[in-house]
């Protein structure tokens, strides 16, 4: 059986707004279960370990989606996710393939998380692949892999500008994905805001938005095989 290893933030402070953040329940819902169902093992971690902060606005009642609401009829889901191992205490040997869901949260803490960059290296480099979308891509910034930037002439995509303009949070978060993936090296790749896109390059995928979370998901399983 396969083992997926599913990391969260644990960051809930959306800057300086006074506002809460989190990760965004449906990167994590969807791609769980269809890791799930697909037969594979999975284990969620977390920073601090724990209970993740949800971001209150991806459970609004107008955002559900079917994998949310089969999230919140599933008890045992509810805790696993209550109850996620603290990151410091994973290791990449035990696992075929890590996955971030997005959210913002992870622009604060996962993003500059040294536990999190080293992990990364140690499955990227190791042959296994690493999977990461919406906000999550901005886990990389800090990943190398032979002496450069994991993404450096990779194609990529993750949360675009033009998306973060939509959601008036341009000048609060820590740096734009896309503008940061572009620095890096990437080949920033894109869709109208809000559909769906998932990209596979070698072991590195990536997916543009909440939209894309299944897509990515699969795109794992299918380089996983």
């Amino acid at each position: 059986m396969k083992k997926i290893l599913m990391v969260l933030t644990s960051h809930d402070k959306l800057g300086d707004t006074g506002e809460k953040t989190g990760f965004w329940l449906e990167e994590f819902a969807s791609p769980y279960y269809v890791f799930r169902d697909a037969g594979t093992e999975v284990t969620v971690a977390s920073p601090k370990g724990g209970q993740p902060p949800i971001d209150p606005k991806s459970d609004d009642p107008a955002n559900q989606t079917d994998s949310q609401i089969r999230f919140k009829a599933d008890p045992k889901t509810q805790d696993v996710l209550a109850h996620t191992s603290r990151l410091d205490s994973v290791n990449a040997a035990d696992y075929d393939a890590i996955f971030y869901p997005g959210g913002h949260g992870p622009m604060w803490d996962l993003a500059e998380d040294p536990v999190s960059a080293k992990l990364i290296e140690a499955f990227y480099d190791s042959g296994k692949p690493v999977a990461a979308v919406c906000h999550a891509p901005a886990v990389l910034r800090h990943v190398e892999s032979e002496g450069r930037p994991i993404v450096k002439g990779k194609r990529v995509t993750g949360f675009t500008n033009t998306e973060e303009e939509a959601v008036h949070l341009t000048n609060v978060v820590p740096f734009l994905v896309e503008d940061e993936l572009k620095r890096l090296g990437g080949n920033f790749e894109k869709v109208d805001d809000w559909q769906s896109l998932a990209i596979v390059d070698g072991r590195l995928i990536t997916g543009q938005n909440p939209a894309s979370s299944e897509a990515a998901a699969k795109a794992l399983l299918g380089v996983l095989g």
